[in-house]
């Protein structure tokens, strides 16, 4: 992933997913898949080895009927910073400098011709976020010339992981600098699965703008590492520090109670 230099002001992107508007639909996962050239296998059922960027996950009350509840939660890669900005845990960990932060945009990036796959990464994310390739990516019925000309394809024996559509972020840059400009609006790049989500509930933009939604919901108090005044607001595993980018909204107590409560944590499965 090559970054563009500096373009305006320091970004911090980052995104807020509405639990109470999310279906599980999953239309997410597929956009993120047709958008990043992300590999499949025939048989998607055995997650030790398939790849999906963006994970939907099933919690529930754990109430009988007419009691029970069900709420989805969609996980990308959190883009942490770290306690101190840019020590991400994937990033400190990784010896051939294959995954970096950058502080232009807060994106946490992927460099895969520099990744010699030893999965330390793996290990450090706490997210359980990034994805081995055990083989090259197969496509059939000459799928490949539908692939997306602005991503490169992955070989076998690497990490890889949301960049949060990093493609169209250059895309867009490319787009203003031609037109003299220094900053992109909100609308101007946004990813796939934020464009993607029927019900409208992923908002993607720059968590250091007051003027984008992401930020006014959130409300993220930045001297504080991040973290959300907005009382419905909340980041996952918030006490290891890691400064997330992906904010998690819902005015149900037991969905924060099963987030913030280890024991309510195996509750959770994957829907998809």
């Amino acid at each position: 992933m090559k970054h563009s230099g500096n373009f305006g002001k320091p970004k911090r992107y980052g995104m807020v997913i509405d639990l109470d508007k999310c279906t599980g639909c999953g239309a997410c996962m597929v956009a993120c898949m047709a958008e990043n050239n992300v590999p499949f296998r025939e048989d998607e059922s055995n997650k030790l080895v398939s790849i999906t960027w963006m994970q939907v996950y099933r919690l529930t009350n754990g109430k009988p009927y007419p009691d029970a509840e069900v709420c989805y939660l969609p996980r990308p890669c959190q883009h942490c910073a770290g306690k101190h900005e840019g020590h991400s845990p994937c990033v400190s960990v990784c010896p051939a400098t294959a995954t970096d932060y950058d502080r232009q945009t807060g994106i946490v990036s992927q460099i895969y011709t520099r990744c010699f796959g030893c999965r330390y990464c793996m290990g450090a994310c706490p997210y359980h976020a990034r994805h081995f390739n055990w083989w090259d990516p197969v496509w059939p019925n000459e799928m490949e010339k539908y692939l997306n000309p602005n991503v490169s394809a992955r070989m076998r024996g690497i990490v890889e992981k949301c960049n949060f559509c990093f493609q169209r972020y250059q895309k867009a840059t490319e787009k203003a600098n031609a037109e003299g400009r220094r900053e992109l609006e909100e609308n101007e790049y946004q990813t796939a699965c934020t464009q993607a989500c029927p019900a409208g509930a992923i908002i993607f933009g720059d968590l250091n703008n007051p003027e984008h939604q992401v930020h006014q919901i959130a409300k993220p108090n930045l001297k504080k590492g991040g973290r959300p005044q907005n009382p419905h607001a909340f980041r996952l595993l918030e006490e290891l520090e890691t400064n997330t980018k992906i904010y998690y909204l819902s005015s149900k107590q037991w969905v924060q109670d099963a987030i913030h409560k280890p024991h309510l944590l195996d509750q959770k499965e994957a829907h998809h």
